[in-house]
């Protein structure tokens, strides 16, 4: 057994999750499409197998140490299936909708659910404010990673989400000063700062945020793409927090 698949499972031991042969070799599998495809396109700029199991595997896994990811989640700009893919693995009952709007992306991310043998997992190619339309209020978990700033981002994510559901942002180093700038649209679309997890992976800063939704969104949010970027939801001062509501 290569080094960086021991220190995956001896990671996910600590916090008493046991990965079986068949989950490894869905790991191994994942890996190696990851790396075959990025040659084809861009998919990541991790392309190491100890990178790619530490920065990518481990991390999207990491959430789930803190807070319970179950019942159906969205995860909204995937990319590459990050974090989804890798909670479905360690979590096969967990039920996971992506969306993605690059076609070229949906593509793969077809391939590798067929590839990993996973069921119930479907692959939506929308932009997420589109897919809202259908699916508004729909998920107990929605996720984005490394996607957009916090404030552009809640309003994405935070009208799928059910409601006593948890929006889960991971974020980098930057993510404090764009929590201050996103609390009027946590508040707003109907979320409350739940758990920050704040970590450090080869000398990079990663913080989780977790809100819980606590009332509906509004029906006018999401407003399209273009108005979300010219008009982003902040407040009159950025002062204000969602913490201590």
């Amino acid at each position: 057994m290569k080094q960086y698949e021991q220190q995956l499972i001896n990671e996910l031991k600590q916090y008493n999750i046991e990965l079986t042969q068949a989950q490894l070799a869905q790991f191994k599998t994942y890996a190696d499409l990851l790396i075959e495809w990025n040659q084809k396109m861009n998919l990541t700029a991790i392309v190491e197998l100890e990178d790619i199991y530490s920065k990518h595997f481990l991390d999207c896994i990491r959430p789930s140490f803190n807070v319970e990811i179950k019942g159906h989640l969205c995860d909204v700009g995937a990319g590459a299936g990050f974090p989804s893919i890798p909670l479905k693995i360690v979590y096969p009952q967990l039920q996971v909708t992506i969306c993605e709007p690059l076609t070229k992306r949906c593509t793969f991310l077809n391939v590798l659910v067929k590839e990993l043998g996973l069921d119930n997992v479907w692959i939506a190619n929308e932009r997420a404010e589109d897919f809202t339309k259908k699916k508004r209020e729909s998920f107990d978990v929605v996720s984005a990673r490394a996607v957009a700033n916090l404030v552009m981002l809640s309003e994405l994510c935070i009208p799928l989400v059910k409601k006593n559901g948890i929006f889960l942002a991971m974020k980098g180093s930057s993510a404090e000063n764009e929590l201050t700038q996103a609390n009027h649209a946590i508040r707003l679309l109907g979320c409350k700062f739940e758990q920050k997890d704040e970590y450090v992976i080869d000398d990079a800063t990663r913080i989780n945020f977790v809100f819980r939704k606590v009332k509906q969104t509004p029906m006018r949010f999401p407003r399209m793409f273009s108005k979300i970027k010219k008009e982003p939801l902040v407040g009159r001062t950025t002062n204000e927090t969602v913490k201590n509501d």
